[in-house]
């Protein structure tokens, strides 16, 4: 069994098509065919099921497929971390990260890294939770990933700061001329909800932090993405609950932003399965330098 067969059965895989799995490693048909019927001889049983269009996996190829995966991907990490010893100007590095935090706080960061360090090509891959984010880590899709500290580490994890959590209403509103607001104040206000809205303690965290002040919030619109979301708060839809970096992203100025009395904060971090070097250490060093240091921030409870 050896690596190459296996990144020829994940292929065939995605293509879901020998000919099309052929194509896209740049090999011929009958020698794809050849690696594939190897890999099944290693293995010991058919991975792949060959029908008039197309390919199934066979239940011993479903078993197969994720370490399959993991190893095609750990083998690229590799090369990369090989390239990347040397110094953090070649190759490339790819980045995890949440949606609310890839469009509202990288902007930035990668801007200045591109700045220093030209040769160096970003690929980012976004998740809507921080269990997707953790698990993209633990398959070896990203070299690093960038979100709330994790509840089961992959392997090492860098603090690089915090997020403030911040309510959004529009001008209009009558909180407007305000600059904070506890949360038994807004006991009788519709919200608009995100799919992304963080668990804590078993519980969505917005109606864990309204449990806490004594009501269940009153949903007025669900949403698949957080920017969306404040976006329809500063319309007036409903009072919206996000990270202040994708305020700033998804609205400017165009809305109020109220702190939450007591603050809500929660801590950041960016992690991979093993130590980073090269371009990938200087990336965390370019985040630590840009996010403000967690230590000294009230602890106050917020999403986690």
């Amino acid at each position: 069994m050896s690596l190459r067969q296996m990144e020829y059965f994940v292929t065939v895989v995605q293509e879901a098509s020998f000919t099309r799995a052929a194509d896209a490693l740049h090999v011929t048909q009958p020698a794809l065919s050849h690696q594939i019927k190897a890999l099944e001889k290693a293995v010991g049983g058919a991975l792949l099921e060959r029908l008039p269009r197309g390919v199934r996996l066979t239940p011993m190829g479903r078993a197969f497929l994720p370490h399959a995966e993991l190893a095609v991907r750990s083998a690229a990490q590799a090369r990369r971390a090989a390239r990347a010893a040397a110094g953090a100007e070649g190759g490339e590095l790819h980045v995890a990260a949440l949606h609310s935090i890839a469009v509202g706080a990288l902007p930035d960061v990668f801007a200045r890294w591109r700045a220093a360090h030209p040769k160096v090509l970003l690929r980012l891959h976004e998740y809507a939770t921080s269990e997707a984010l953790e698990e993209a880590v633990r398959r070896g899709t990203a070299d690093l990933a960038v979100g709330p500290e994790p509840v089961e580490p992959p392997g090492t994890v860098v603090p690089i700061g915090a997020e403030e959590i911040v309510l959004v209403v529009p001008f209009d509103d009558r909180l407007a001329g305000r600059t904070t607001v506890t949360l038994p104040e807004l006991a009788d206000r519709s919200w608009v909800r995100c799919a992304m809205e963080p668990v804590v303690h078993g519980a969505r965290f917005l109606d864990w932090a309204c449990g806490q002040a004594g009501f269940t919030p009153r949903t007025a619109v669900w949403t698949e993405q957080a920017s969306t979301a404040v976006r329809m708060a500063a319309a007036g839809v409903g009072v919206c609950a996000a990270a202040a970096h994708i305020v700033r992203g998804a609205v400017g100025e165009d809305c109020v932003v109220l702190t939450p009395d007591p603050v809500w904060r929660r801590p950041l971090a960016v992690y991979a399965r093993v130590p980073p070097t090269g371009a990938a250490e200087a990336f965390v060093a370019l985040l630590r330098a840009v996010w403000p240091s967690v230590s000294g921030l009230p602890q106050r409870p917020g999403p986690t």
